[in-house]
């Protein structure tokens, strides 16, 4: 009789495992086809994905092209950059150094770096640690974001935070935010005596057998099987353009590093997402304790509520709870690539996608919830890319419509170009300098001593250069027709004084 049971108890599981196998052929094409979807009417020239599914990557796969010079394919190892969910793996970092006793969650800022500087004195005093990957310093929503496209670097903006007025009080409000990782990175490197960048690659790459990933620029352009980037605009209709040179702002990829510079491919971020769903542990073996896993997947601030969803953020993941499920996830952006990871505890699922195009998060959220129904439901519950598609282009075909009946302003002309050169000083960001050269201005700022032609824009004070694939407005003070000074505009309020002549 047990003999009958035991050969029984195997034909089930075997039985199962084969409907199982089926299924999960059945929602890999479908899946697919979203994504072909997405990829059609996005215009996205290429995307990777993958899925995990009970301690188990189901699928992965690579869509597209991932250069315009002939057709290269994309393939589940192709390396992508994935901007800010590397905000999760600084957050895990931190984690390692409260379970070693380094430090502790609610510690503040000024005892552990003396140093450190707010323009706020209370913030200076009052800062803890839980505070600076929370997006909660009291800084305006991505303040400071350009300051590494002009080639200023980690240091430049840890010393540039006590000039950065805050907009509210610490801990106030979510205000999404890159620069304030770069706390975390000293304090990652000071308890540890080594760069951000190696304890990212010897303490989550090398134990997660994260063998294709990378950081920084170095990092990315090392990897062979590397996609090219492409810029996103809807200009009567969508485009994408191939990112080149200067414009990949890979000097930015770098500085801004603890918050996104991490290179890697839908075969190993599923990993970092399969890591997370253990909490903590590769192959039975625990890299952060259960305890401070559940505290990075702790809500700290909500960002968003509606009658459908509340979102909270906790130590960078987003904690989306409906009727239907909790799921934890980020995105990611840079210069033309954009990436999710996530992942939903009481599925055991994993997602991730990749794309080389910095498009808006609809195609992302569209894979991933269509993903997340099939699994859960068996089918998709409703028409995720026609919801959000529909959504982008009237408001696409909205914010033009009102660009178009924008009174143009009377165009005039600039001094004589004579009348700008000089050389001109900053007392926080140095030295710049303008000159003439082929009867064109140029401006050089000399921190990396980047040279951008200054192109005219209207009226006398109105001119704007583009460095590291941004464009900055630059207004200069002139009385008299004599050029006195100039101020960079870095797009969110920052205020480093004139740069005077």
């Amino acid at each position: 009789m047990k003999k009958i049971f035991l050969i029984f108890s195997i034909v089930f599981f075997v039985s199962l495992q084969n409907i199982q196998a089926q299924n999960y052929t059945e929602i890999n094409a479908k899946i697919d086809s979203v994504v072909s979807v997405v990829i059609n009417e996005w215009k996205i020239p290429g995307m990777a994905i993958a899925i995990l599914k009970n301690n188990e990557v189901i699928h992965k796969k690579g869509f597209g092209t991932k250069s315009p010079e002939e057709f290269l394919p994309i393939d589940e190892n192709t390396v992508f950059q994935i901007g800010s969910v590397s905000k999760s793996f600084t957050a895990a970092m931190i984690a390692m150094l409260v379970d070693e006793g380094k430090l502790k969650w609610n510690d503040k800022i000024i005892d552990h770096l003396p140093d450190f500087k707010m323009y706020d004195e209370l913030a200076t005093k009052s800062l803890l640690v839980k505070d600076i990957m929370t997006h909660s310093t009291g800084l305006r929503a991505q303040a400071g974001t350009y300051i590494p496209n002009l080639g200023y670097d980690r240091n430049d903006i840890y010393k540039l935070l006590a000039y950065m007025k805050p907009r509210n009080e610490i801990r106030a409000a979510y205000a999404y935010n890159n620069i304030t990782f770069v706390i975390a990175a000293k304090l990652i490197e000071k308890y540890t005596e080594k760069s951000w960048e190696e304890n990212i690659r010897e303490r989550i790459f090398q134990p997660l057998g994260m063998t294709s990933s990378s950081v920084n620029e170095d990092g990315f352009l090392a990897s062979e099987n590397r996609s090219m980037s492409c810029e996103f605009e809807y200009d009567n209709g969508i485009k994408n353009k191939w990112l080149y040179g200067d414009d990949r702002a890979l000097f930015w990829l770098t500085v801004i590093g603890p918050a996104g510079s991490v290179n890697s491919t839908a075969t190993d971020l599923i990993k970092w997402s399969k890591f997370h769903l253990n909490n903590g542990k590769v192959d039975g073996k625990e890299i952060i304790s259960e305890k401070n896993m559940k505290y990075l997947h702790t809500g700290q601030l909500i960002t968003s509520m509606d009658s459908a969803r509340i979102t909270v953020y906790g130590q960078c993941w987003f904690i989306e709870q409906t009727n239907r499920y909790r799921l934890y996830f980020h995105t990611g952006t840079t210069w033309g690539f954009t990436t999710l990871c996530a992942f939903i505890p009481e599925e055991n699922l994993g997602i991730v996608v990749l794309a080389n195009s910095e498009s808006p998060g609809a195609p992302r959220y569209t894979i991933m919830r269509s993903a997340i129904d099939l699994f859960k439901y068996g089918n998709i519950t409703k028409d995720y890319h026609a919801e959000y598609f529909s959504e982008f282009i009237k408001e696409a075909e909205e914010e033009a419509i009102k660009n178009s009946e924008k009174p143009k302003e009377e165009f005039t002309e600039s001094l004589a170009y004579i009348k700008y050169a000089a050389e001109y000083n900053n007392d926080i960001l140095g030295k710049a300098k303008i000159k003439i050269e082929n009867e064109k201005l140029f401006i050089t700022i000399e921190k990396q001593g980047w040279t951008s032609e200054l192109k005219h824009v209207n009226n006398t004070d109105k001119f704007e250069f583009r460095m590291q694939g941004h464009d900055f407005p630059v207004t200069f003070s002139i009385d008299n027709d004599n050029v006195s000074a100039f101020d960079i505009d870095f797009g969110y309020n920052e205020d480093f004084g004139q740069w005077k002549r």
